[in-house]
């Protein structure tokens, strides 16, 4: 029997993936939880097979999680559900050590396979994504020791470029026509992959990168 941690903020989303694993005769949910912070507690009481977590939670990335996971519990394989499809998440979601990526229109069958190969130790890519892509992506990426901002996707290169310009979450969020939430979550996201901690590190970055004009 495979059991399952599975972690989403939306009680909707995640009682209803909890309905089809536990439709199945081989797979059991052994414990749910809304927050990255439950999550981390949860799989270390638990050391279940499979950790399912959302990309974004409210307090902090599903890659956080899958990190913490990994420390509490080695033998747990990661699967992040998500609703982005873009190489840079898939690539820095297995370098944080996770074994499947699963988008969130994938079918059933396809997140249910993700549960499978994750708990035999094998990795999983849901389609579109091509294994054979990331292979080549995670070689060249480690071969050329890309440029961090290289790395961004595109939207988080608008939410850097309007956060540097002195851009409220709310301000960013009504430019961008997405949620401030959204903004928080990418902008983190920036922060992490270039290696900031607060915002004056963030002017001085988007300065030295031609983002911002220097004083004269």
């Amino acid at each position: 029997m495979t059991t399952v941690v599975l972690v989403d903020d939306h009680n909707v989303v995640r009682h209803g993936i909890k309905a089809l694993l536990e439709a199945e005769a081989d797979i059991t949910v052994t414990g749910e939880a809304g927050t990255g912070v439950d999550a981390a507690q949860m799989v270390q009481q638990l050391r279940p097979d499979v950790l399912i977590v959302d990309l974004m939670l409210a307090d902090m990335s599903g890659l956080a999680v899958i990190r913490q996971a990994r420390k509490k519990s080695p033998k747990t394989a990661g699967i992040i559900l998500s609703m982005y499809g873009n190489d840079c998440y898939v690539v820095e979601a297995l370098q944080a050590g996770a074994k499947a990526y699963v988008l969130k229109d994938s079918s059933p069958e396809e997140l249910l396979r993700a549960v499978r190969e994750a708990a035999a130790g094998h990795r999983y890519l849901a389609p579109p994504i091509s294994d054979r892509a990331i292979e080549a992506y995670l070689v060249r990426a480690e071969e050329s020791k890309l440029d961090p901002y290289d790395m961004l996707s595109t939207r988080e290169r608008e939410v850097l470029h309007l956060a540097a310009q002195g851009l409220t979450s709310t301000e960013t969020a009504n430019k961008l026509c997405i949620s401030p939430r959204t903004v928080e979550v990418h902008r983190a996201r920036v922060m992490q992959k270039l290696g900031l901690h607060n915002r004056t590190e963030l002017i001085h970055y988007a300065i030295r990168r031609g983002i911002l004009p220097k004083d004269d």
